[in-house]
């Protein structure tokens, strides 16, 4: 992919991120800019997404590990443990909020 076609596929999923916050039942505060996305939970601990352009990778550094997602067949994979990004996002935010929540994105 090209790094225009990259930009906009890390935008895209970034909003969908922001809009999928929106959704949720708990009180989430996030900050987006520069391609950096954090989310504050009630706790204090937070979950930051950002962009990596040099690599065309997108991060996700949580309070219990970091993730280094590559675009493969119209996914983000994490390159260590293979797991796809949204089942992901869903399961690290639960943690951290101590509560569930869903962020499946389609």
């Amino acid at each position: 992919m090209n790094e225009l076609e990259y930009d906009e596929l890390t935008d895209q999923t970034l909003l969908a991120v922001e809009e999928a916050i929106e959704q949720q039942e708990l009180d989430l505060d996030y900050e987006s800019h520069g391609g950096l996305l954090s989310i504050t939970f009630a706790d204090n601990s937070k979950i930051i997404i950002n962009k990596q352009p040099p690599l065309q990778q997108l991060w996700m550094a949580t309070k219990f590990n970091g993730h280094h997602f590559e675009w493969r067949n119209g996914q983000w994979i994490d390159n260590r443990s293979g797991a796809e990004f949204w089942q992901l996002l869903t399961e690290v935010a639960s943690l951290q909020a101590g509560s569930p929540l869903n962020f499946e994105h389609n």
